[in-house]
Parts: structure tokens; C-alpha cells; sequence
């Protein structure tokens, strides 16, 4: 039971170090023009507030990261067999990757002394891939499941099923637009990114994969401002989840006893 309440207090943590993500990459844009992705910001983040901000944020992104594994592996917050739980269950590993990224992103800018650290651009990444055996295949697989998210995050902006996970006191009409306007901006963001990757995919060129910073880049104004601007709503909705969101947990002790046997 222990073990239970810390990894709910670990994943309250993450949605918060989330939001915080979110809020600093959307300011930076719509205060100052500059454009960074998650890897700058958690790099700013370690300049500007010291590496004990970067330390609650590992221990958030983990907590995360282990959540939705859990969700992933054992179906916590999306149980059943249909397509739609599946799906999501999907979208739940895929989301423990990236945090579990993150927080190896932190820990990397913390070894470093907040030097930037290598292999963390999009290109990059999709290079990675690339060199692996049919990776052209494999890197195609991933812009399709990115391009699934992203249509699922538009799904959740327009019929606000997001509101279902929060507890009652934070279902508010300004929480709804806060969510619609997050969830529509981060599947904007998904779908293109999807779109550069399979682009990447097809031609075998790695440059042609984009990040939250290059999306940012390539979108004409006022539109970039008006994804940043939703991005920065995502940060402030996620410190809502951090407050309010249901968390259903797996059985840590058991989960652990069946990987020792």
C-alpha cells in the first residue's frame, strides 16, 4: 500500500512537472519568440532555477512514466479488450516513453553541468532509427501511431472526455476550455509531427523529422502563437490533473512478485 501512495504522489508530481514543461515552452514563445522544445526547456529550466527544480522533475517524469506503463502492461485506467481501450492503452506506453525520455533528458543536463546533450533532436532520434535493421519500416510504424495520437487528442478536445478522468470539483466550465484548447493544440502538434516523420520515413532522410521547436518554426504567424498559446493552457491544465486528476494504480506488490518469480 505504501509503495501505491508513493507512486500516486510520484505521478501527481509528473502531471505538474508536465504543466510546468508545457507553461515555460508556450511563454517563451508568445513573451520573447524564442522557440524551444522540451529538451531547452527542461535545459532553461535547470539554468535559470537550479538543479533542484530538475530533480523534483525526474522524480515527476518517472512517477509518470511508471503510471502509464502500469496502464500499458495491465489496463489500470483503460481496462478491456475493445479497440478503444486498447488504443489508448497504446498511447499509454507510448507515453511512458517519452516521459521516461524526459526524465533521462534531466538527468543528462544534471551529469552535464546543463550542458545540452547529444541525440535529442527529432532528427537525431529519427537517424537512430534509421540506422537500425528496416528502420524505414519501423520509423514509418511510429509516425502512423503518432498520427493516431494526435487524432485522439482532437477527439478528446472536441467531445471533452478528458473531463471524465477529474474528480467532480474541477469540472468546470473554465477547466473544459482550458482542455479543449491544450488537447486541441498538442494534437496539432502531433499530426504534424507525425506528418514530418513519415515524410522522414519515406525519403530515408532524418532531417526531414520535426520536433515541437521545428513545428513551431515552420508555422506562419499568428498561427504559432496560437499553438503556443494552447501548449501553455495544456501546462495550466496539467497543474489542474496534478490537483484533481483520478489515478488508478496497479498492484506494485504483486506486479513486483511476479517479476521476481
Amino acid at each position: 500500500m505504501r509503495n501505491r501512495n508513493y507512486l500516486a504522489l510520484c505521478t501527481r508530481v509528473g502531471f505538474a512537472a508536465r504543466g510546468l514543461l508545457y507553461i515555460v515552452l508556450g511563454l517563451l514563445v508568445l513573451n520573447s519568440g524564442r522557440i524551444e522544445g522540451p529538451d531547452g526547456v527542461l535545459r532553461y529550466l535547470g539554468s535559470g532555477f537550479g538543479k533542484w527544480l530538475l530533480v523534483l522533475m525526474i522524480v515527476g517524469f518517472v512517477g509518470y512514466g511508471l503510471w502509464r506503463l502500469g496502464d500499458a502492461l495491465f489496463g489500470t485506467e483503460h481496462p478491456g479488450g475493445d479497440k478503444k481501450s486498447l488504443a489508448e492503452r497504446v498511447g499509454a506506453g507510448a507515453s511512458a516513453l517519452i516521459h521516461l525520455f524526459l526524465a533521462w533528458q534531466a538527468v543528462k543536463l544534471m551529469t552535464e553541468a546543463g550542458r545540452a546533450s547529444g541525440g535529442s533532436s527529432a532528427s537525431e532520434q529519427a537517424e537512430m532509427i534509421l540506422d537500425l535493421p528496416a528502420g524505414q519500416l519501423l520509423l514509418g510504424a511510429i509516425a502512423l501511431g503518432l498520427g493516431i495520437a494526435g487524432a485522439m487528442q482532437l477527439v478528446k478536445a472536441v467531445k471533452c472526455t478528458f473531463l471524465a478522468d477529474l474528480d467532480l470539483r474541477a469540472q468546470d466550465d473554465w477547466v473544459k476550455w482550458l482542455g479543449r484548447a491544450g488537447y486541441g493544440a498538442r494534437g496539432i502538434v502531433f499530426l504534424l509531427a507525425a506528418w514530418f516523420l513519415l515524410d522522414a520515413a519515406l525519403s530515408g532522410q532524418s532531417q526531414d523529422a520535426a520536433g515541437i521547436e521545428q513545428i513551431l518554426a515552420w508555422l506562419a504567424s499568428p498561427m504559432n502563437l496560437v499553438v503556443a498559446a494552447g501548449l501553455f493552457l495544456f501546462g495550466v491544465y496539467s497543474l489542474v490533473e496534478a490537483r484533481y486528476r483520478r489515478i488508478h494504480l496497479p498492484d506494485i506488490d504483486r506486479w513486483a512478485a511476479e517479476v521476481r518469480r
